[in-house]
Formats: structure tokens, sequence, C-alpha cells
């Protein structure tokens, strides 16, 4: 193939391969990056191990075929094969890893909320047919137990609906970085303030001001979501510990600590996943969502901040959240 032809094609982006019989002739750079420096002049069986893109290569007509695993394990390219001039074949792949991966999480995040919607919403309508049976309906202890449930579950779907409403409001605003002037102590005393007392909660700040740049009802919402967990899953006895830290490095740190069961290493990492749950039947009897440490996460994300949740079982759970604060002056 010309030379000019093939300073053409180092100049494309993604990996391109000229592969002539079934040994690489041309592989621009992005090729080589991907599939290492000494392709050229290999056997295009070794480059690509893929049965099904091999049988493409071979093909008179060429196509297209996915390949998995060229990058890291789980990778997913579209490869296009194009039929040229003296058994040469020009091949291109696209990694399409992104797309495959956003279309498998919506795919799940809509199975997931259907099935947490369902749930509540046939043991409403279990129950109300029951109560239309004259024999429980006229019972009135009977029927104050069902109504009970009923109110129960529809609570918890109205608590998902507004879950679902909030995280989407979150991820629609996530690149537009927020430029209020919020203090901090103010807000975490405000939302403290608002809980029931049956809980002990006890707040303790290192400054009486510290102000970061952000949205005010989303970082709200944080403070409440973590000290709701604490409070649903750390137990009454020992309370629940609020502090607020604010260092020389230009960085306030938000710790939430509770002295409950603790959670288990394996679970730690997936704790920000929508619908994830430590243990489903404890959390959906505290009328949890599942969806509020994912909402805790995005929007630490769009702050710019960091969040982290540290535990250990028996001696309870830290949630820590790092905002950057504003500069004086």
């Amino acid at each position: 193939m010309a030379e000019n032809a093939k300073q053409l094609l180092s100049l494309i982006e993604i990996p391109i391969l000229l592969v002539q019989g079934e040994r690489v002739n041309f592989a621009n750079a992005a090729a080589q990056a991907l599939l290492g420096n000494h392709i050229e002049q290999q056997d295009i069986r070794i480059a690509l191990r893929d049965p099904e893109a091999l049988a493409l290569i071979k093909s008179p007509e060429g196509g297209r075929a996915k390949v998995t695993g060229l990058s890291v394990r789980g990778s997913v390219w579209e490869m296009v094969c194009s039929p040229l001039a003296d058994n040469m074949r020009l091949i291109s792949l696209q990694d399409q890893s992104v797309q495959v991966s956003v279309a498998r999480a919506h795919a799940d995040f809509v199975a997931n909320a259907s099935h947490e919607l369902r749930t509540p919403l046939t043991a409403i309508l279990g129950y109300v047919e029951t109560l239309s049976d004259p024999k429980a309906g006229e019972d009135a202890a009977t029927r104050q137990r069902f109504l009970d449930i009923i109110k129960r579950e529809a609570t918890r779907m109205q608590s998902l609906v507004s879950d679902l409403m909030s995280l989407s409001r979150i991820e629609a605003v996530r690149h537009e970085v927020p430029s209020d002037e919020i203090e901090m102590v103010s807000l975490c005393r405000e939302v403290i303030g608002e809980r029931p007392h049956e809980v002990e909660i006890r707040f303790d700040a290192n400054t009486d001001s510290a102000v970061v740049t952000g949205d005010h009802g989303q970082l709200a919402q944080v403070v409440r979501n973590l000290v709701d967990n604490a409070e649903k899953y750390g137990g009454s006895e020992k309370g629940v510990s609020v502090q607020l830290e604010a260092s020389d490095r230009g960085w306030l740190t938000l710790s939430i600590t509770d002295h409950g069961e603790g959670i288990a290493p394996e679970h730690l990492p997936r704790l920000t996943e929508r619908f994830y749950r430590a243990d489903t039947g404890r959390s959906r009897a505290a009328g949890g969502t599942g969806l509020g440490l994912a909402i805790v996460k995005h929007v630490v994300e769009r702050h710019r901040g960091r969040f982290d949740i540290s535990s250990r079982p028996g001696e309870g759970t830290t949630a820590t959240i790092m905002l950057p604060q504003m500069k004086s002056g």
C-alpha cells in the first residue's frame, strides 16, 4: 500500500489495521497502543483471538463484528472489516464499552425500579381486595391492621418515587457546578433540628462558620440521608455523632458515625450502587429505598467532593464527606 495512504491512516485516532492474508501489514499508533507495538507483521490470529472476528476477516464481503476483552476484561469493541485490493483488509476498531455499560445500567435500573415499585403495589392491591370481602372488612381489628399495612406500603412507594425524582434531578444538573455560598455549620444544625428526638444526635464543629460553594437543597439532602441511615441502622442506645471539621488545607470534612452492627467489608464497595442493600430485609423494614447513598454520591461528585464509608462489624459505621472550602477574602 502507498506510503502516503499509511501516513493518512496514522492520523486516525481509532485503532486501524491493514491485514494482508493472515498477517498484519500495518497498524496505526492507536492500534499499537491497544494491541502492542509488535503487532505489525504478526499473525492476525494471535492479535485477535475472537473466532467471529477472524471469520469476518476471511470472508470475501467483510462486515461488522463485536470483539470483547481487547483492552480490559469485559470491554466491548465494534470491528469493521472492509475488503481492499490484493487480498488486503482494512480493519477499524471502535470502543463501545461505555455505551454498552450505560445501556446495561439503564436496563438494570429500570428493572430494579419496577421491582421495587411492584412489591408494595402488589401488597396494597392484595389487602384492598381482602378488605372488599365483607367478612374481613366488617371486623374492626382486622380492618385497621390491613389499613395500617396499606398505609405503610403506600408510604414506601411515595418515598421511592421521591428518591427516584431526586436522583433524576441531580443527574440532570451533574455537570453544572453549583455557585451559591452555603454555610455548613448552620445547615447541619438546621437538618439535625428537623429530626424527631427518638435518637440522640450529637453535633460538634471545630469552627463557627464554614462556607462552601454549593446547592443548599442538595447538601441538606445529603446530611439528611446520612443522619437518617445512622439512626435507622445504628441503634438508639449510643446515638449518632455528627462532626464538622475545617482544615487549613482548604477542605471541610463532615463525618457521621453510628454505633450499630456495622457492615461487612465485602459490601462497602457497592453501597452507593442504586438499590444495593447490605441487608435487604432490614433495609425494607426500616423504610429504606436503596437510593439514599446513590443520591449522596451523585451530590458529592457534583460538588467536586469526596465520599467514603468505613465500617467494622460490631463497632459501627462512619460516612465521611470532604468538600472544598471557600477561600476567605
